[in-house]
Order: structure tokens, then C-alpha cells, then sequence
């Protein structure tokens, strides 16, 4: 991706002017899979990979959309936005304009470029970074005040509404309110949080599968259906829950045999991935990295037999991980169905680790792995041109 001065040089030859920057991250979430959807917890952590926005105001209410990844431009007018995806990069961008103007942000027209280097279609949140970047950058350019828990909110609905994916509030709220070095565990509920400082000496090492899937796919949704039925069966004999957040383990097995088997083992990974996520932070926090490896393992065991997401790749980057001198933890992580896993590795063996899971995957499968050494970033910010941004992930394509 361009640096911030190679960004503006692009911006100025391309537009004849001078512009703003702004960026938002990708995450990548350390535990807490399908849970953000059923009012649950999560752990995620906002990384290096980034979406950088360069905008200029305009005079008039259109707005001219440049992809640097695309090489497209797009145009629209804030008089008459569409209400809906067409299929096309520019939804998003589009999108996010059309609900902040419905939900009454008053936006200026603006040249927009656009470049990102958050991979696409892995699990790593490119399409939240994209919508947080935008939004951040329109609210801002119209001198808006940036509530960060709104924005998250607001780019959640472009997801849902506009885009026509029904994804749940973590992607958005992590690439919001991230912070450099801290995972983010966030009641999906309440939109409580609070940082949770990683361990000094582990590294965050992203291995990509090369197994791509869609956030939309029809799986995703039948999993939200299945989590829904089960609170609606449930709800005949635990009156006042509304979601798979409000049951505990032991009432669930009181209770199992309200349920088909498969909505069992729906209820019962999101149930068991709730506590999960709490025991995570608290190993995190208490500095036991020892606890890690069995709680990720049972993460990724529960994805794949109870909400049954994983795939045959997920499952031998897992595998091949977990035979790996110091690596405290792996697991897929993302929406499932490919994508990545996450592995929290010892900082002093996060080369080695990444060089082996290259090869040893490559051998498996006969797929060339994307492996990233990453560290948790900030959340979306303005962008100035003396500042460092975030660590950049270090990438190995074997």
C-alpha cells in the first residue's frame, strides 16, 4: 500500500489538489467466533494492515470515488444516493454515505481515493476498514464530531442494510476503538469494553489459507437462523432470554432435549464460546499464557464439530501449528469456511514458526500460504504525514 506522501502525490496528480488522510485498520479476532451476532463477547485486535482515505471537499454534493486496487472511478450525487448494493467496489463507500445521510449527518461533496492493503475475502475485516476509513473521513471533511461508538454502529448498518450482509458489531467497533498493543473485549450487548493489554514476548502470527469465502454466503445466515431458533425454543422454558447470551451451559443441558442435535451444537458453541473469551482476557491479563493452548484448542474444536465453519485447511494450519515450539495458541479465526488462523507465538520464534508453517502447509496442500507476523494497532485515526504509522505486518510467501 502507499505510503502517506505517495498517497497524496497519487491524490494530487489524479485530482489536482491537495487532500486529508485518514485510515482504519483490519482486525483479526483472538477469540470469540459467532458470538458477536448472539449478543456475546469477543476479543479482537486491530492490525497493521490498513484502508487509507485521501479526501478533498468539493463544491458542489457529489461525490467522485478513485480505487486504487480497482484502478476505477465512480461517481454519485448526495441528492440522490441509491439505497442498496449494485455489485460494484464503490458499494461501500456509497454505502456508508447513504446511511450517514438517512440517519442526518449533513455531508459535503468530496473527491475520494481510496487504497487499502487489508487482504480481501480471509477473515481480516477489509470490508469494515473500508466503511470506518470512509465514514471517519465524510464526518470529519463536514466537521462532524466523531463519536467512535456511534460510527461503529453506523458502519454496522452499512453492512446490514445497504451491503445486504448481516454481520454483527465487532469488525467496525474494534476498527473504531482499537488501541496499539491491547486486544479489545467488547460485551456485543452493551458495546461495554475495556483494553486488555497483550503479553509482553507473544507475537500475533495471521497464517492465510488461500481459502477464500463470502461474509454473505448463505451459511452465515443459516448459522444467525439456527442461533434464533435455538433462543426461541429455549424461551418456552427460560422465559425473558433473547439471546444465546442469556443461557448458561448448565440450563442448556438441562434443557437439550428441546432441540434438534444440530441447533444443540449450534447453542452449545456460543454458549462455551462466551466463557471462553472471559478465560482468555483473564490469562491475558494475569500474564498465565500457559492457560492459552488448551482454551484455543477447544475454540477451534468447537468451530469445527459444534458450528461446523472449519474446513480441511483451517484444520491442518491448525494442526501443523500446534506441533510447533513455542506457540501458545492456535486457532481459525474469521467468519470460517477458509480464510485464517490465528497463532499467538513466542516473540523470539515468530520467524521460525512463520518459515516452517510455509513449507509444511505448501506440503500438505499444495497452497502457498500468506504468513503475517502482526502486532495490534490503533484504532481509525487522521492521518499526518510526520506520523509513524501503524507496524506493518510482516509478510512471507513461501
Amino acid at each position: 500500500m502507499n505510503t502517506a506522501s505517495d498517497l497524496l502525490a497519487s491524490f494530487q496528480r489524479r485530482f489536482a489538489s491537495s487532500a486529508a488522510l485518514y485510515r482504519a485498520p483490519g482486525r483479526v479476532n483472538l477469540i470469540g467466533e459467532h458470538t458477536d451476532y448472539n449478543d456475546g463477547f469477543v476479543l479482537p485486535a486491530a492490525i497493521g494492515f490498513s484502508c487509507l482515505v485521501a479526501v478533498a471537499a468539493r463544491n458542489d454534493r457529489k461525490l467522485v470515488l478513485y480505487s486504487e486496487s480497482f484502478d476505477s472511478t465512480v461517481e454519485t450525487n448526495l441528492d440522490s444516493l441509491p439505497s442498496h448494493a449494485r455489485g460494484n467496489w464503490s458499494d461501500y463507500p456509497i454505502g456508508v454515505a447513504t446511511i450517514l445521510e438517512k440517519s442526518g449527518f449533513r455531508l459535503a461533496g468530496a473527491n475520494i481515493y481510496v487504497t487499502s492493503d487489508v487482504p480481501l475475502g480471509v477473515g481480516l475485516s477489509s470490508s469494515a476498514a473500508i466503511d470506518v476509513s470512509v465514514a471517519y473521513a465524510l464526518l470529519d471533511s463536514a466537521h462532524h464530531p466523531i463519536d467512535r461508538r456511534r460510527l461503529s454502529v453506523l458502519c454496522q448498518r452499512v453492512e446490514n442494510e445497504f451491503i445486504g450482509a448481516h454481520v454483527g458489531i465487532m469488525d467496525p467497533f474494534v476498527s473504531c476503538n482499537g488501541r496499539a498493543g491491547h486486544a479489545l473485549l467488547l460485551d456485543c450487548r452493551s458495546l461495554d469494553f475495556r483494553l486488555v493489554p497483550l503479553p509482553t514476548g507473544v507475537q500475533l502470527v495471521i497464517c492465510n489459507t488461500m481459502v477464500k469465502h463470502q461474509i454473505g454466503a448463505s451459511e452465515y445466515n443459516t448459522r444467525r437462523a439456527e442461533c434464533e431458533e435455538g433462543v426461541l425454543r429455549l424461551s418456552a422454558v427460560l422465559p425473558g432470554i433473547v439471546a444465546l447470551r442469556d443461557v448458561t451451559l448448565p440450563q442448556l443441558e438441562t434443557h437439550r432435549a428441546l432441540l434438534p442435535e444440530v441447533i444443540y451444537r449450534r447453542c452449545r458453541h456460543i454458549i462455551t464460546e462466551n466463557n471462553r473469551v472471559h478465560a482468555v482476557a483473564s490469562a491475558f491479563e494475569s500474564g498465565r499464557i500457559a492457560e492459552l493452548f488448551p482454551l484455543m484448542a477447544e475454540s477451534h474444536r468447537s468451530m469445527r464439530d459444534d458450528y461446523e465453519i472449519s474446513c480441511p485447511e483451517l484444520d491442518i494450519m491448525v494442526e501443523l501449528a500446534a506441533k510447533q515450539p513455542g506457540v501458545y495458541g492456535a486457532r481459525m479465526t474469521g467468519g470460517g469456511f477458509g480464510g485464517c488462523t490465528i497463532n499467538l507465538v513466542a516473540a523470539d520464534r515468530a520467524a521460525e514458526f512463520q518459515r516452517y508453517m510455509a513449507s509444511a502447509y505448501q506440503t500438505a496442500t499444495g497452497l502457498r500460504p500468506d504468513i503475517y507476523i502482526c502486532e495490534a494497532s490503533q484504532g481509525a485515526e487522521p492521518v499526518a504525514l510526520n506520523n509513524s504509522s501503524a507496524p506493518k505486518p510482516k509478510n512471507l510467501t513461501s
